[in-house]
C-alpha cells in the first residue's frame, strides 16, 4: 500500500519537476527590454514564501506519516510556488549584465535545488520509520531555508555585482603576495665540495618515478638574484592593487550621480572594467607561478607586457567613462614606476618594452 502511495507521489512530483525545469531553463536566456522588470526585493519575499512552504512539508512529517492527499496537495502547492519564483526571477533579469545575471541565476539554482531535494526525500521517506524522516527531512528543510536567506545578499544591481567582483579580484591577488612573502632565499652556509658531490651522486640514484623527489624539488628557497626578483615583483602587484582599488574607488564615485536605475556609467562598461581586471588578475596568479626557481623571466615579461596592455584599456575606459581621477593617476605612475624598476633587474632583451606600453598611464586634464 505505501509502495504504491510512493509510486503515485513519484510520478505526481515528476510532472512537478518538469514544468519547473523547463521554465529554469529560460533563465539562460537575455529577456527582452520590453519586459516587464520585476525588482529583486519582491523575488527575496517570494523566497520567504518558499522557506514556509518548505516548514510546512517538514511539518508533516513531525508526527505520524502524513496522508498521501495532503501531501500531494503539499507538493503542487510548493511547485506552483516555485514557478511563481523563475517567473518573478526571470523579469528580475531584465537590464541585467553578464556578471548580475550569473549571480541572480547562481542564486536561484541553490533554491530550486535545495527545494527538489526535500520533495524527492518527502517522497522517498514516505511510510518509513519516523526517526528515519527525522533525521532527513529537517537537515533539507533547513538547506532550503539557507538557499532563500541567500537571496538577500545576492547583488541587486549591476554596479554591486561588478564591484563585488573587482573586490574579488583584489582578495585574489592579496593571496599571491601572501604566498610571494612566503618564498625563502636558499642557504648561504658554505658546503665542502666533496658534500655536493655525494648529493649529486644521492640525486642521480634517485628513481624518476619517485613522488617524494619531485615535492623535494619544488623548494621554495632562492638564490639572493631570485630573491630580489621576488622583492621587485611583490612590489609591482602591489602597485597593481593599488590601481585596481582606486578604479573601484573612481567607480563608486561615479555612481554618486547615478538618479534611481539610471547610472551615470554604462553596463557595459562596467563590464569592460570588470573584463580587464579580472585579466590582470591572471597574468598576476601567473607571476606568482613563474617565481618558483628556476625562475621563468621570459614568462614573467609576457605577463607584465600583457598587465601592461590591460592597464592602458583600463585608462582609456575610465577616461571615456569621465571617471579618471588624480589619485587612479598616481596609482598608474607608482605602478610604471614599479615595472621601470623590475624591468631593469630583468637584464634582459626587450625588457625595456615593458615600460613605453604604460607610459600613457598619466594624469590627464
Amino acid at each position: 500500500m505505501k509502495k504504491a502511495a510512493r509510486e503515485q507521489l513519484s510520478r505526481a512530483l515528476s510532472e512537478h519537476f518538469n514544468t519547473i525545469h523547463e521554465t529554469f531553463q529560460t533563465l539562460d536566456q537575455t529577456p527582452a527590454s520590453s519586459l516587464e522588470k520585476f525588482s529583486w526585493k519582491e523575488v527575496i519575499q517570494m523566497g520567504e514564501q518558499i522557506s514556509k512552504e518548505a516548514t510546512a512539508v517538514g511539518m508533516l512529517y513531525t508526527g505520524e506519516t502524513p496522508g498521501v492527499k495532503a501531501l500531494g496537495e503539499n507538493m503542487a502547492s510548493y511547485s506552483n510556488m516555485l514557478q511563481g519564483f523563475l517567473l518573478l526571477s526571470y523579469g528580475s533579469l531584465v537590464g541585467a549584465g553578464p556578471t548580475l545575471s550569473s549571480c541572480i541565476r547562481k542564486a536561484i539554482k541553490q533554491v530550486v535545488d535545495s527545494s527538489f531535494m526535500l520533495l524527492q526525500e518527502a517522497v522517498s521517506s514516505y511510510g518509513l520509520p519516523g526517526k528515519t524522516r527525522k533525521q532527513s527531512i529537517p537537515q533539507l528543510v533547513g538547506a532550503v531555508w539557507e538557499a532563500c536567506s541567500a537571496l538577500k545578499k545576492t547583488p541587486a544591481t549591476n554596479v554591486t555585482a561588478i564591484g563585488r567582483a573587482m573586490t574579488q579580484v583584489a582578495v585574489c591577488m592579496k593571496d599571491v603576495i601572501r604566498e610571494m612573502r612566503e618564498l625563502k632565499p636558499a642557504s648561504s652556509e658554505p658546503q665542502e665540495e666533496a658534500s655536493d658531490e655525494v648529493s649529486v651522486k644521492a640525486e642521480d640514484k634517485t628513481p624518476i618515478d619517485d613522488d617524494d623527489s619531485w615535492d623535494a624539488d619544488l623548494c621554495n628557497e632562492l638564490s639572493p638574484e631570485e630573491m630580489k626578483i621576488v622583492h621587485l615583483m611583490i612590489n609591482v602587484v602591489s602597485e597593481i592593487l593599488a590601481v585596481i582599488k582606486e578604479l573601484i574607488r573612481s567607480i563608486t564615485a561615479l555612481l554618486q550621480q547615478e538618479t534611481s536605475d539610471n547610472c551615470a556609467i554604462s553596463v557595459d562598461s562596467l563590464e569592460k572594467l570588470l573584463n580587464l581586471c579580472q585579466g590582470i588578475g591572471v597574468q598576476v596568479d601567473e607571476l606568482g607561478a613563474c617565481l618558483y626557481p628556476p625562475q621563468e623571466i621570459s614568462a614573467i615579461k609576457v605577463a607584465l607586457e600583457k598587465i601592461s596592455r590591460l592597464s592602458n584599456e583600463i585608462e582609456t575606459e575610465l577616461i571615456n567613462v569621465k571617471g579618471y581621477t588624480e589619485d587612479f593617476g598616481i596609482a598608474c605612475t607608482s605602478l610604471r614606476g614599479a615595472l621601470r624598476q623590475l624591468g631593469s633587474e630583468l637584464g634582459c632583451p626587450g625588457t625595456d618594452d615593458i615600460i613605453p606600453k604604460v607610459e600613457n598611464l598619466v594624469v590627464r586634464d
